[in-house]
């Protein structure tokens, strides 16, 4: 099985009354390849823990009937299965509580959703459930970039970026084809409370064109999708 069909493989259960939130929570993770399962509150949860078995859940605390905790309490009596609690309750007790509960970790609410993600794997990989070849170098035409040196080659010479240029490249290489919008860019770098023009991302699009020898009349790498936003186009392209 290779990292793709891993990362695939794992279901995760989002359990959250606020759609918004369960949607963001959703998108992030099901981009980064997971399987996710949705519910809106405690009774949904548990329904869901016994129907879809999903190999981890991000649970809210404050949901309507069956109570976070409370669902917590249930699942960890019946099975071993890893909770990452997603609240807006951050007092030192609450947080106290959720672990006695059975929660593996804690996230207050506003949260970063690539914070989220990152939370997510860190469990995942204590549990087994997901290896550190997810992290290795991907390679597209000629283009390596290692997240774990955060370095990039290009036909073998390294190409000097910036923090933010190579977070960015990698938001592209990471799902070649994708199209991404300015805005899910943004959110995918800066954070999803970032404020500022969306018209940052091409300023710094620019820049990786340039560093990469990039032509945007004939891109071999990064293309622009006029009216929505770029995508890193597959090398068969």
């Amino acid at each position: 099985m290779n990292a793709s069909d891993q990362a695939r493989a794992v279901r995760i259960l989002v359990v959250d009354d606020d759609d918004n939130v369960r949607r963001l929570v959703s998108a992030y993770l099901e981009r980064e390849g997971y399987v996710v399962i949705q519910a809106a509150d405690g009774t949904a949860a548990l329904r869901a823990v016994e129907v879809s078995a999903p190999d981890l859940v991000v649970l809210d605390l404050m949901l309507p009937g069956i109570g976070g905790l409370q669902v917590a309490r249930r699942i960890s009596a019946a099975r071993e299965l890893p909770i990452l609690m997603l609240t807006a309750r951050g007092d030192e007790d609450d947080v106290l509580r959720g672990f006695e509960a059975g929660a593996d970790d804690y996230l207050v609410k506003p949260f970063s959703p690539r914070v989220l993600v990152a939370r997510v794997r860190a469990i995942l990989r204590r549990v087994g459930l997901e290896g550190e070849e997810r992290e290795g170098a991907v390679e597209q035409g000629g283009l390596c970039l290692d997240p774990r040196t955060r370095e990039v080659t290009l036909d073998a010479a390294l190409v000097d970026l910036t923090a933010l240029e190579f977070d960015l490249l990698r938001a592209l290489v990471d799902h070649p084809g994708w199209v991404y919008s300015r805005e899910q860019l943004l959110e995918q770098v800066w954070g999803y409370d970032y404020l500022g023009d969306s018209r940052v991302i091409d300023v710094h699009v620019a820049n990786l064109r340039k560093k990469l020898g990039d032509d945007p009349a004939d891109p071999r790498f990064i293309r622009t999708v006029r009216g929505v936003g770029y995508k890193f186009q597959h090398t068969a392209e």
